[in-house]
């Protein structure tokens, strides 16, 4: 393994710097929470006890009244609508079973909400999406909060959740806590006759049935979508920062690999448990150094946007401020490794048949990219991840080392050939504000875009002006009052195949939005989370129809063509948001919209 990479190695020390106080102040609560002289509950009276154990069979009932065996909390995004989360419904009973037979014990300390953006895109319900989050935040420390653990299980896959419950966890940092997937679906139908489909549907050559049936297809069983979106991201940045058992992020649900490496999370986590002598609690864990290791495995795969928001909340839960300016310092030293939908046309499942995050990782600990030494769940250090998991011919569960090469050069390389030098995130700055794009699935002639603005205050309007024939030329498509603070930020998918396909007529066209465009983000350039916003005052409310928009992501520049007096005297644009206030309980979350931070702090609300 070569020394650490000295723009990683000033990326962390400026990092550790700025955090100083706020991680000490953070070190500080968690060690005084820590009460490492037993069980949390031997903290609990009498009265708390016996309400913390009534529902218990015997023998649990007995351990947790009188012995001195860790129990662990499971904290689960279980439903049976969403795919991914589906399998989660036999866990608590294998994880409880797992806990008995090794003399301890295991409760669902409490659920969280986990909803979609597959099913919601596009829809109302889209608008609760990011806030969803701190919500699952919030769930996650009213289901701890009983102080019956000592450490955590924490059942979740898809966009919003994951992040949710590692905030959450943050603020229970003092207790141990294993990430425990439950892995992708089968491979269904190609991205590639997918992307032709729903493309054909947008241009009016294919049905409703026709599109239904490509959808049906690909999105067809349990377990995660296989494409490389938020959920599958999540997936990769939990192993990479030492949070899932190695190798864990990729197996199929319901196997008997699934299932042992689920029963090895539950043994690990009690051994973690805060009286005993390899106490780890998960504030240590999720220190500056797993924080970059996230922010470059995000780059080596071209992993989600959204984590341009996930990852600083994250971040700023245990005390760390991490800011987009290390994503771009990081982003010139990590090359991208991986090509796997949208960057791609492999899914999830041939990424991880060609070697997966354990070969990943190898490759990028070889090159002095990641933090070696940071700590993991196993207890470790990183190295330890770059093994694959297997059962033996007893089936027993065992880690081997990953092959010296890829399994499949078209999916995943090494660092001696990758797919690109960088992984193709990249901040923009300019007289609009700041922003990100995503450029690693974008063609060379269209990483600069100079054309018109046209404005639009949503989605559908962008849909309405291309079906009314008025998007046929060159144009930067400015969709605005989509921030945190105008809408709760929704994603804005449904612009994708439209603009795709203006894109393929030979148009120079790309995307300027407050809003969000996902791990999906694909082929035509899109700036995206303008901030500041344009309900924030943000510059983007002065765009006028016309106004020459100049994005320029090899340059990092953002700017529409005004002079800087001019720019200063207009008076931004208001719009009506009236009917993003009610409906879809759009009405609940006021206080969310009110108390959202920009996006480049994490849009968060606290």
């Amino acid at each position: 393994m070569k020394s650490l990479h000295p723009v990683v190695a000033e990326v962390t020390e400026r990092l550790r710097e700025r955090s100083r106080e706020s991680r000490a102040d953070y070190l500080d609560k968690i060690e005084a929470a820590a009460g490492r002289g037993g069980p949390q509950r031997r903290q609990l009276s009498c009265g708390n006890l016996a309400h913390g154990f009534a529902a218990c069979g015997a023998t649990d009932k007995e351990a947790l009244r009188n012995g001195g065996a860790p129990n662990l909390g499971i904290v689960t995004a279980y439903n049976d609508m969403l795919s991914a989360h589906q399998p989660y419904e036999r866990y608590p009973e294998l994880i409880r079973r797992v806990a008995r037979d090794a003399g301890f014990t295991a409760q669902v300390a409490g659920g969280v909400p986990a909803m979609c953006d597959g099913v919601t895109q596009g829809q109302a319900g889209m608008e609760l999406s990011l806030f969803s989050r701190d919500l699952i935040a919030m769930a996650t420390a009213v289901a701890l909060s009983h102080d019956m653990f000592d450490g955590a299980l924490y059942l979740g896959i898809c966009d919003k959740i994951v992040p949710g419950l590692l905030i959450g966890a943050l603020a229970f940092g003092h207790l141990p806590g294993v990430f425990v997937p439950s892995g992708p679906m089968p491979s269904g139908i190609g991205n590639e006759q997918k992307s032709k489909v729903r493309q054909a549907y947008a241009e009016g050559k294919a049905s409703r049935a026709e599109l239904l049936e490509a959808e049906a297809a690909s999105y067809h069983a349990p377990g995660t979508c296989t494409f490389y979106g938020t959920a599958n991201s999540n997936q990769m940045l939990m192993e990479i920062m030492g949070l899932h058992l190695p190798g864990a992020s990729f197996v199929a649900p319901d196997t008997p690999l699934r299932d042992a490496l689920t029963a090895a999370a539950v043994q690990r986590a009690a051994t973690m448990r805060a009286f005993g002598d390899d106490y780890l609690p998960i504030g240590r864990i999720i220190d500056e150094r797993a924080i970059v290791n996230g922010v470059i495995g995000l780059h080596a795969t071209g992993g989600s946007t959204n984590h341009l928001l996930h990852l600083v909340a994250i971040a700023r839960a245990a005390g760390i401020e991490l800011r987009w300016d290390d994503f771009d310092a990081l982003s010139s030293a990590v090359p991208l490794l991986a090509r796997v939908y949208p960057n791609g046309y492999a899914d999830v499942n041939q990424f991880h048949e060609a070697g997966g995050m354990g070969f990943l990782i190898a490759q990028l600990l070889e090159a002095g990219l990641l933090h070696g030494d940071a700590r993991t769940v196993l207890g470790g250090e990183l190295a330890a991840y770059a093994q694959q998991p297997e059962l033996d011919a007893a089936g027993q569960l065992r880690w081997t080392p990953v092959a010296a090469e890829s399994g499949n050069r078209g999916v995943l390389r090494g660092v001696a050939e990758p797919f690109r030098a960088d992984g193709g995130l990249r901040m923009l700055d300019g007289n609009l504000g700041r922003a990100v794009i995503k450029v690693s699935s974008v063609p060379d002639d269209r990483l600069l875009i100079e054309a018109p603005a046209l404005v639009f205050h949503s989605q559908d309007q962008v849909r309405a002006a291309f079906e009314s024939g008025g998007l046929n030329r060159d144009f930067v498509a400015v969709v605005r009052f989509q921030g945190p603070q105008a809408n709760g930020m929704p994603e804005l998918h449904k612009l994708t195949p439209t603009l795709a396909l203006l894109q393929d007529r030979g148009h120079r066209v790309a995307l300027l939005t407050d809003g969000r465009m996902s791990g999906a983000s694909g082929r035509v350039p899109a700036a995206i989370h303008v901030t500041p916003e344009a309900l924030a005052g943000g510059a983007i409310a002065k765009i006028r129809d016309g106004d020459t928009i100049r994005l320029d992501a090899a340059n990092g520049r953002l700017d529409v063509l005004l002079s800087d007096a001019e720019l200063s005297a207009r008076a931004s644009a208001e719009a009506d948001l009236s009917g993003n206030q009610r409906g879809m309980g759009r009405e609940l979350f006021g206080l969310f919209r009110q108390a959202a931070a920009a996006a480049d702090l994490g849009a968060g609300v606290f």
